[in-house]
This record gives structure tokens, sequence and C-alpha cells, in this order.
């Protein structure tokens, strides 16, 4: 379509302090869908590993793979925007896509529908997982089909004398951007840790994914509002498929000529002089230069989009107790936009200025190395974190071996020979640790009892001595770290009648004399216990608990219910809690950040000035897909790396991107800065057919660092008709 038929789209719009009406509407859409997409994610892989009961590789890969898909996506978007439906209906028509992969996400959460039992776990899995499967699918392809058209469609509602107010209006759409990622990234979690259900009561992962689906559905009316106030520009066709066909084209022509009889060409894209003009092929040629700095930097995304899957897996192994609050171990992921906030402002207003003052060359692609760097010192500082939490972690039993402890419940001291193992029990006490066993071993109690002891291998058992002239009486315990955070509590009846315990709504049932309860999931904090037997007496019992341990709690034989009767109670630690504090992690988040923001902003800057006037979008459809492939990536290597221990993994990950960081600095090195407008100013000059084009180089010309302090998360108008800065995707 002609410049002509653009003007006539434009329309005067009712305004509010000098700024079009339309944009509120914009503004809160993209508020209300950041949230949307930011709180679901954000309770994403722990929803794999704890209720579709995924292991943390392939919670890791699938988790990725999403996150991949949702930047594969927006090429999609901005083709069918640009060369079909306009960015108004493709907003319309992939947030009802949207809409809907958030709603199935947030049903296949509910455990109830297929937990026939009422057992609290579904008894379908693959219902879930199809559901799931199909939800994140439809978001993918919403949530990356609108993201290159909702700025751009912004953009556009401003008339070419409001330059300002347009530059204001991205820096609110920034701040909008970072609000609902803050936001929902703190409030998901929450939402996650509640416990609902109609039989059972467990964490209400449906809960977490159903506010961001309210949040989408009210995104999606909000944008619909407003349609009446909207400057619509008809479809203009897309630049990245003619720059494809272009490139496309000199590479068959070259082949075509590849015969020593034909002369050689100047650079391999002048093999499409024969149908495309010399300005379109120049344009091109600074792209093809850009896109080549770009084949180094999916690492970086591969290190950087782990804090919600490998960094939050983490978490659930660290102490999240910092005094007034506690934190849940996907809301460290609000480190990240936090900092951001602070860094942007900061790096710019004092960082840079006072490199420039120290007349050091800090250029752009120098400072991205900088920023590579910083992202792997953070994979080190996480490998730091992880080499002290495995000194916390228990070392369960492998497929070879078996574990036991032994509890006394004789009101005397007992000398143990277990094997080639020797101690004394205190009564009601236990061995502080698990002894490991790969054979039958003789268990010798006191000066007589002798008796042959067969462990199950694989397994961790406590043995629970009654007599001293018989066996213990065996129970098998957990062999793994409590989920979520929680801590697994049982109880130990010693006392002649049975009892009922109860902390809070959770029920331990009846624990029969010398027998042991089962064990029950109770938080962190303190936890109230209630002890009764059949005569209604009762015993309050407190215990402050930690985060990931598991405990015995063993009722003595001479337990009398009163005022004291706690005291006589004493726990077993078969799980140590975590030790670890989550504070560690805020060194990692800090120097990911700083990288982030100095990689990010600075990257897609230098894009935006060694871009043609009308080719950002293809050069932001290249950004994309370099975090698409970073996250590749991180599935190839959790599928493929055989590392047994996780701190070897980031090493790993360090490494790599420490040797593309030297990659990417000698490419840069070598890379000749350049000044597009001149360029494209001279092959109009040439050209009198593309005089018009000339026009749009000036007008465009500082337009292409206007807005260096948005984050890399960005959105673009995909069009070669207009350009808009970048912001937080």
């Amino acid at each position: 379509m002609a410049d002509k038929d653009i003007k006539k789209s434009k329309k005067k719009n009712a305004t509010v302090c000098g700024y079009p009406l339309s944009i509120f509407f914009i503004v809160v859409n993209e508020f209300c869908e950041r949230f949307s997409y930011y709180g679901m994610r954000a309770v994403l892989v722990l929803y794999f590993k704890y209720f579709l009961r995924w292991d943390d590789d392939f919670a890791t890969t699938i988790y990725h793979t999403f996150v991949a898909l949702c930047y594969l996506t927006p090429i999609l978007g901005a083709i069918v925007a640009d060369s079909w439906l306009g960015k108004f209906k493709t907003i319309v028509y992939l947030s009802i896509v949207y809409m809907l992969g958030q709603v199935v996400m947030a049903i296949s959460a509910i455990h109830d529908m297929t937990d026939g039992n009422k057992d609290g776990t579904p008894d379908n899995m693959s219902i879930h997982v199809a559901l799931s499967m199909v939800g994140l699918l439809l978001i993918a392809l919403g949530t990356g089909g609108i993201k290159p058209c909702v700025a751009a469609f912004g953009g556009d509602q401003f008339q070419d004398h409001q330059e300002k107010q347009r530059s204001t209006f991205f820096s609110i759409f920034y701040l909008s951007i970072n609000a609902g990622s803050l936001l929902s990234t703190i409030i998901t979690p929450i939402l996650r840790a509640q416990e609902c259900g109609i039989h059972t009561q467990q964490k209400c992962y449906s809960l977490a994914f159903g506010v961001p689906a309210a949040l989408m559905v009210v995104a999606l009316i909000v944008f619909i509002a407003g349609s009446g106030m909207y400057t619509k520009t008809a479809p203009q066709g897309n630049i990245l498929v003619k720059v494809c066909k272009c490139i496309g084209f000199a590479i068959k022509n070259r082949f075509r000529h590849r015969g020593s009889e034909y002369p050689k060409r100047t650079h391999w894209m002048d093999w499409a002089e024969e149908k495309y003009s010399k300005l379109l092929i120049a344009q091109v040629k600074m792209v093809v230069r850009v896109l080549f700095l770009y084949i180094p930097l999916p690492m970086f995304w591969a290190l950087f989009d782990q804090q919600g899957s490998r960094w939050t897996l983490q978490a659930t192994t660290m102490d999240g107790n910092f005094g007034i609050l506690t934190i849940q171990p996907d809301q460290m992921q609000t480190v990240n936009p936090i900092l951001i906030l602070v860094f942007v402002p900061f790096v710019d207003s004092v960082i840079y200025p006072l490199i420039a003052k120290c007349k050091l060359n800090f250029t752009p692609l120098k400072r991205m190395t900088v920023g590579m760097f910083l992202a792997a010192l953070a994979f080190i500082a996480a490998a730091l974190v992880q080499i002290q939490i495995d000194k916390t972690l228990p070392q369960f039993p492998s497929s070879t071996v078996g574990q036991a402890k032994f509890i006394n419940m004789i009101n005397r001291p007992l000398d143990v020979k277990a094997g080639t193992n020797e101690f004394t029990l205190q009564p009601f006490r236990a061995n502080e640790d698990y002894l490991n066993f790969d054979d039958t071993f003789e268990l010798t109690l006191g000066p007589n009892a002798t008796s042959n002891i067969s462990l199950e291998n694989g397994n961790r058992s406590t043995g629970v001595i009654v007599e001293d002239w018989s066996p213990p009486v065996w129970f098998t315990d957990t062999k793994s770290k409590p989920e979520q955070g929680a801590n697994t509590i049982r109880f130990l009846n010693g006392l002649g009648s049975d009892l009922n315990v109860t902390a809070g709504n959770l029920f331990f049932w009846v624990v029969n004399k010398n027998d042991m309860s089962n064990y029950v999931a109770v938080p962190q904090g303190l936890a109230k216990f209630q002890i009764k037997n059949d005569a209604g007496q009762e015993c309050n019992y407190d215990y402050n608990l930690g985060f990931g341990s598991s405990i015995t709690f063993i009722i003595p034989t001479i337990f009398t219910f009163g005022p004291d009767c706690g005291l006589s109670i004493h726990p077993v630690i078969d799980i140590k809690p975590n030790t670890i504090h989550m504070a560690w992690q805020i060194p990692q988040y800090f120097l990911i950040t700083a990288g982030e923001v100095i990689f990010s902003v600075t990257g897609l800057e230098f894009a935006y000035s060694q871009a043609p006037s009308n080719m950002k979008s293809v050069l932001q459809a290249g950004w994309l897909l370099t975090v698409a492939v970073g996250n590749i990536i991180v599935l190839i290597v959790a599928e493929a790396a055989t590392l047994s221990d996780q701190w070897a993994e980031y090493i790993l990950f360090a490494s790599l991107l420490l040797v593309v960081c030297v990659v990417f600095a000698i490419m840069a090195h070598f890379y000749t800065y350049i000044d597009p407008t001149k360029i494209e100013a001279q092959f109009a000059e040439k050209d009198p057919e593309d005089k018009e084009k000339r026009k749009s180089v000036e007008m465009t010309k500082k337009d292409s660092v206007e807005h260096r302090n948005e984050d890399r998360r960005s959105s673009d108008s995909s069009s070669d008709e207009e350009e808009t800065p970048q912001t937080k995707i």
C-alpha cells in the first residue's frame, strides 16, 4: 500500500493531557498480559516437578522447550500482522488463543479431576500431561504471536508531531511490563503455596494458573474495549520475508554461476542484483553483518533463562526463612526485575558516564562481552552455592546398599552391635546417622540377643527395639528430600494405648502401641501438634520446623499427659532441614542481572544503530531467535549431559560461555562500525526511484537508539513502515 493510503488510515483521536486516549487501553492490556505470562511461567517448573512428577532434567527440558517456542513464534506473528491481518486483528485473534491456553493450563492442574480414589494424587496423569502440553502450545503461539505487535501498535496511535509523547509512552509501556512481571512473580508463588481441593487439600497450582488466565481475559476485554479509538494501519507487507527472498535469490544465483567462466563479484549478496535494487542489497549486507555477530549470543540466553528452571530447583533445597517473611523458591526470581529497575538507570547515568570521563573506549560490543563474562561469573557463583548445598544433603542409599537406623524404646541404655558398627543407645533415642549395609549383617542387642538382618537394597529403614531379647520392629523410611520445602513428620507411639495425633487440619490418624504413623507433610514454621488418647486426655506439643526435614517424634513409655507433656517427646532427625539460606542466591542474581543490563540493552542499541532504517524488525527477529536457540541449548545439555552433580553442570555452562565470550571478543575486534543512514543516502542519490525511501531514512535517523534504557525482553513492529523503540517482553 502506498504512503498516501497509510496517511488516510491515520485519524485524530480523543486525547488526554496531549496523549491519545487509546494508549491507556494498550498499557493496561500489556500489564495484564505480562502478569499472565510471567505469573504462569514462575511456577511452571515446580508444576512439572511436583504435580506431573517429572524429574529435574525432564522438567528443565520441557520448560526450555516452551520458552524457546515463545521466542520463535514472534516471527510468525510479525509476518501475519504485516502481510495479512494487520496488528489489531492479529493481537485480538492470538489473544483469544493465548487466553484459551491459560484456561487449559488451569484446568490441567485440578487434581480432583482424575482423583477417583480421593487420595490427593491424580489417577490418570496422562490426561493432565496432555492438557498441559496443549495449553503451553496455545500460550506459546499467543504470547509469541502478539509480542512484535503490541508495542508497535501503541506507536501507531501517535501523529508525526507527537514524538515527545510517543517517547514517554514507551517508558510507561516498559514500566507496565516490569510492574506486571514483578507483581506476578511475587503473587503466583503465594497462590501456589495455598492448599485447595474438593476431596483432599493439595498445593493449589490450579489457582496459580487460574489467576493469570483471568488476567488474560481482562487484557483481551480491555484491548477490545478501546477498538473504536485506535488508529489501525493496513498491512504493508513484511520486510523479513523480502529480506529472506533476497538472500535466497543471491545464494541460488551464485550457485548457478559457480563456474570459473563467470566473473567474481565483490560480495556474495551482489549476486541478487539481477532481481533486487542496489539499495535493498546494501541494506541486506548491513543486516547480515550484524546477524553474523548474533551467532555466539544464544549461549548467553542459555544461562540467563535458567533462572526459572535450574535456579528455582536449587532454591527448593534452601532455607527461605527471612525472619519477617518466608520466601517461596519460585519467588526468588523477583530479584531479577527488582534489580533491573535499579541497574538500568544507574548503569546509564552513573557507570557509563564515569567510563567516558576516564577516556576509555567502551564500545557497545565491548560492553556485550563484559555482560557475557558477568553471566559466566553468575554460574560460577551458582556452582559454589550448589557445592555448599550438596554438603548438607543426605547420602541416600544406592541400588546395592540398604541403610538402617535404630531406636531404643527400652527405659535403659542398650549396647548394640550391627555388623562392624558398635554403639550404645540411650533410652528413647536413636543413633545419629544411618548405617550402610550391602549384605546380611549380624545384629546383637545387649549381651545375648543376636539375629541376622537382611535389608532391602536401595531403601532406608528404622529398627525399633522394643525388647532386648527380640529382633527390632522394622519400618520403611523416606528416601528422598521432602518436596516443596515441606517436612515429612511421623510419630512413634511407645505408650500402652492408642493415640490420635493432629497438626491443625493435618491428621496422623490413630497410632497404635509400638507402631509408627504414616508420614504427613507439614509446612515450615511453628507446628502445633495435639496428641489425644481414648480417655480424652490431650497434650499440646510445639516444634519449630525448618525447610525440607524428615523427623520421627518418639512418644516414650514414660510419657504422661499434663502441662509438661512435651518435655518427654524426643525428635529423631532422619533428614536434616535445609541450612543454606536462599540469600546466598542473591550474588548470582546480582551478576546475571548486571550482565543482562549491559549485554541486552547494549545489544539492542547496537543492532538499532547498525541497522538500515526499514530493517530494524529483521534484527529484532534475529535477536528473539538467539533467545530461542539459547533455550534449545539448555534442553540439549539437560538431556545429553551425563554429569551427576548439578554444580558440575553449572561450571560446564560457565565454561562454554567463557569460550564463546572469547570468540565474540575476537569477532567484535574485527567489526567496523558504520552509519547506515549515510550508506542508504548514497544509494538513494544514485537511484532516483529510491528518493522516497531516502526521506524515510532521514526521518528515522534519530530514532535508532532513542530508547537505550529498555530491557532485552522487547517487542518490535516487525514492519517496514515504522520502527518502534524496545521494551521488556
